[in-house]
């Protein structure tokens, strides 16, 4: 469990480099889609769905941490780092379904 500040302060970045690195890899996947560079745009969901496991591991952590009864002080910077991840999450799933929609036309 995060001891001091300092750790949840680190943690809560964590997620956030990671959530931005899935949103980024996403956008990167819907930008090669819409040019017909289908291998690329599914490299670049894979490189999402990496960043996203990274983030997530934080993530269950910290859950299963809490789940056993060991509780830490939720700051602003854990509410939105948890914010992004779940905003990259979604943006994952809806580049994915671009990238269909785009292999249809």
């Amino acid at each position: 469990m995060p001891e001091s500040r300092d750790q949840m302060m680190e943690i809560a970045m964590t997620l956030i480099i990671h959530g931005g690195d899935a949103r980024s890899s996403a956008m990167e996947a819907i930008h090669a889609a819409k040019k017909d560079k289908f291998n690329l745009a599914e490299e670049k969901i894979r490189d999402a769905d990496a960043a996203i496991k990274k983030a997530h591991k934080v993530q269950t952590d910290l859950l299963t941490q809490e789940a056993s009864g060991e509780s830490f002080e939720i700051n602003l910077l854990l509410v939105h780092a948890q914010d992004h991840l779940m905003n990259a999450m979604t943006y994952r799933d809806l580049a994915e379904e671009m990238i269909d929609l785009y292999k249809r036309l």
